[in-house]
């Protein structure tokens, strides 16, 4: 199945390279962003792009392209999955597939701040733009926002990020800001976790751009979740991020999903990758939650 898949991906992009263009434009878009319970569940996979492969101890988990595919349709099958969030050559692989018929698909915009770079803040646009999104039909793109208050690269950032912001209510699309105060640590980018840290990065977050009637934040689950959802009054999605206790993760979740600007959640890695190996039982689990 794996390897029939690949070949059909190869063969399109080989012989056919419109066939992405012609997949977008038959494609069945979600008639909500939201599923049945109410809430969403998007699958995201752009990590690889910005050269963030590991998970737990393998380092290059989601550097095998074929298998990350393979984990993402078992994934997208699962009832209550409601969309997937990914850089374009993954988008136009699953468009190849077609498997994003009554999904909600989110572009990955900012990529250049490659994990582990001396230059990680100064995250550039170097993946989906507002104009593609819209021509693909796609629900809207997402901003990774790391504001580092003694890296001069910040107001670039920001002012990037606002330009997305923008460009997508604009065209009446999602902008999905992901935003973290973050600090040099050692010589690496480390996001401050911590509640007010996370209340600051929202509150900024929330201001950026001339318009926030399509603006959502994507927001890591940290303690007191009331009051970080409390800083802002838009519509929010959590993420999950890397997890080590899944029980506690879980837990945690299904707590702030009960706050009123919580609409779902974002998850990656440790639904494409969890401990033993079982994507659907794990992707079950967390749709339960909503």
């Amino acid at each position: 199945m794996l390897s029939d898949n690949v070949s059909r991906i190869v063969e399109a992009r080989v012989s056919d390279p419109g066939a992405v263009a012609a997949a977008a434009a038959r494609r069945v878009r979600a008639t909500s962003l939201l599923g049945e319970h109410g809430k969403a569940m998007i699958i995201a996979a752009d990590h690889p792009a910005r050269g963030a492969n590991g998970v737990g101890g393998d380092p290059t988990a989601m550097a095998d392209r074929f298998k990350l595919l393979d984990r993402l349709c078992v994934a997208l099958e699962r009832p209550g999955v409601t969309g997937v969030l990914a850089t374009a050559d993954i988008l136009d692989d699953l468009l190849l597939l077609g498997v994003l018929d009554g999904k909600s698909v989110f572009g990955s915009m900012n990529r250049a701040g490659l994990a582990g770079s001396v230059f990680e803040i100064d995250d550039r646009f170097t993946g989906h733009d507002a104009e593609t999104i819209a021509a693909m039909r796609f629900d809207g793109g997402k901003m990774l926002t790391r504001i580092a208050l003694k890296d001069p690269a910040t107001p670039s950032v920001l002012e990037n990020t606002a330009r997305a912001v923008d460009e997508l209510n604009d065209r009446q699309l999602i902008a999905l800001v992901e935003p973290f105060m973050s600090v040099w640590q050692d010589g690496r980018v480390r996001n401050d976790l911590s509640t007010d840290a996370v209340i600051k990065s929202v509150t900024i977050a929330s201001g950026l751009g001339r318009r926030s009637a399509y603006t959502w934040l994507k927001l890591p689950v940290v303690n007191d979740m009331e009051r970080v959802l409390a800083a802002s009054t838009l519509p929010a999605l959590l993420l999950g991020g890397e997890v080590t206790d899944p029980d506690t993760a879980f837990a945690s979740w299904g707590k702030a999903l009960k706050q009123p600007t919580a609409q779902g959640l974002v998850v990656g890695r440790s639904l494409l990758y969890p401990a033993g190996g079982d994507v659907a039982g794990a992707v079950d689990r967390a749709v339960s939650l909503l």
